[in-house]
């Protein structure tokens, strides 16, 4: 009981740190140049101390939970000698997880041109079908940087014939698919699965599949889109809170709490219904094992429910209107380093990040520390934000950005340690979670709204954005690596002269 308390009070502490950056910088900017009622206000300050809080218990459940049913499921998968079960089993699992992630509900509701169910079904699938290529790779090692070389050749391909205002969309896709929910089992059933295997490949290759996954959407929604032809689109801004008293908050966050019970329930259950099945067939874990799983999905449960809430309920309304608060200054291009501010502090609040920084130092052995990875990525994500900013002011095209930025990502993965490769194109996958899709998506929108911009267009592909630039940054962290590595195996050869700059009656001891 006080080793859970103590581990509460851990992850609380980790959850401020990683909060309240945001949350000051959002009240200086709300008490100097972008004014917001007091409504949307403490709506916002109520979201972020559920956040808060919902982060806590989440990071702790994923621990007890999600990692350890995945690596446990991971492994007896690959001791399974039947290929074609395992690559079903893989499917099975790829698009069940896909069903369950929250971020995709978030962002299936902010597309009013397809029905929620037909984009949630056909990314599904694709997330389905790439878990499948990302065990095959897994099994026969085929190298990570050739397969998304001739992946993203066919993403950019078929882009050229999409409808313009699917495209931001179906990048967006692929960033919002692996998030709180898919990252800490996908990444775990990586590890269960290089576990098997004895080869010093092994832990290489236990990243790369959130990677992988988020191609499958991608190039999923882009073929929907040659064969679906969406109507038009109309934008329906959030609902911006008017509220009087604290009675009236309370109401206002009750109303949307039964929902996401109920979401993130519906969510949970296919999940614990897989691993449910598994445990009868083959695991058979000791009941102690099993409480403490059980007890970790509970946590899993509260905070998701707590974040998701805090997140929809509060954060959605502030982003949107003080990105129209900004945008309407007249000097509106302040709202390009303000977004970048923002971006470097608002992915540490991101739940699965602490998920894959915890998992890369511990499977490097601390090579790679968890504070390199979160600064990495912080840098990645401002970068990403500023550019999402600066086209929602000039409605620069997103292929301007996309294909130089996929093009630095992939020429580097050739020149850098693999392991270093695979983790940067996880890292792009979990650093686009929940909050860049209800604090970071409406900030964009707003502002778009204020200079006269098309949503759908210009809007849209912040999430895209957000995904692809730690792909660099921690690619360059690798490159940093790789040569300081070199600098440390390398003997310093000393002078021939040295000794000739002692004086005539210097004593040496040997």
């Amino acid at each position: 009981m006080n080793s859970t308390l103590e581990k509460l009070r851990e992850k609380l502490m980790e959850a401020l740190r990683a909060v309240m950056p945001v949350v000051g910088i959002v009240m200086l900017l709300c008490f100097t140049i972008a004014p917001i009622s007091a409504s949307i206000l403490l709506c916002f300050l109520m979201g972020a101390a559920l956040i808060v809080v919902g982060i806590m218990f989440f990071t702790l459940g994923a621990e007890m939970s999600m990692t350890p049913m995945g690596e446990r499921v991971g492994s007896t998968m690959a001791k399974t000698k039947n290929l074609p079960i395992l690559l079903l089993l893989a499917f099975i699992l790829g698009f069940i997880i896909t069903i369950s992630e929250p971020d995709l509900q978030v962002l299936a509701e902010q597309v009013p041109s397809v029905p929620n169910f037909t984009l949630i079904m056909v990314v599904a699938v694709g997330v389905g079908l790439f878990l499948v290529v990302a065990m095959l790779r897994m099994l026969f090692g085929i190298p990570l940087p050739h397969l998304l070389v001739g992946l993203y050749i066919v993403v950019f391909i078929v882009s050229f014939f999409v409808p313009g205002d699917f495209l931001a969309v179906a990048f967006d896709s692929g960033g919002v698919t692996t998030g709180p929910m898919t990252v800490p089992f996908i990444m775990a059933l990586g590890v269960g699965i290089a576990a098997v295997r004895s080869d010093r490949h092994a832990a290489n290759d236990s990243f790369g599949l959130v990677a992988l996954c988020s191609v499958g959407p991608i190039i999923a929604v882009l073929i929907l889109s040659l064969i679906y032809r969406p109507g038009a689109s109309e934008y329906v801004p959030p609902v911006l809170p008017e509220i009087w008293d604290s009675a009236q908050l309370w109401q206002l966050f009750s109303v949307g709490l039964p929902k996401y019970l109920e979401e993130i329930a519906v969510s949970l259950l296919p999940i614990v219904a897989f691993f449910g099945l598994f445990q009868i067939v083959s695991l058979r874990l000791p009941g102690r094992s099993l409480a403490q799983i059980l007890v970790g999905l509970l946590y899993t449960y509260i905070g998701l429910v707590l974040f998701l809430t805090g997140a929809n309920v509060g954060f959605m309304p502030a982003g949107n209107f003080l990105g129209q608060q900004l945008a309407s200054l007249p000097y509106n291009w302040i709202i390009i380093p303000i977004g970048m501010v923002i971006g470097y502090f608002i992915v540490k609040a991101e739940p699965a990040v602490y998920v894959l920084n915890k998992q890369v130092e511990e499977l490097t052995d601390g090579a790679i520390s968890e504070k390199a990875m979160g600064m990495s990525l912080s840098l990645g994500v401002a970068a990403s934000v500023g550019l999402a900013m600066l086209r929602v002011l000039t409605g620069i095209s997103i292929f301007w950005l996309l294909i130089p930025g996929y093009a630095i990502a992939l020429g580097l993965s050739f020149f850098v340690p693999k392991i270093f490769t695979a983790i940067a194109f996880d890292s792009g996958g979990v650093a686009s979670g929940p909050m860049t899709a209800t604090f970071l998506l409406p900030l964009a929108q707003g502002a778009c709204v204020a200079v006269g911009g098309n949503i759908v267009t210009d809007a849209f592909g912040v999430v895209a954005m957000v995904a692809m630039t730690p792909l660099i940054t921690i690619q360059i962290l690798g490159m940093i690596y790789k040569l300081r590595s070199q600098h440390i195996e390398e003997p310093v050869p000393v002078p021939p002269s040295a000794f000739d700059m002692l004086p005539d009656d210097a004593i040496i001891e040997l």
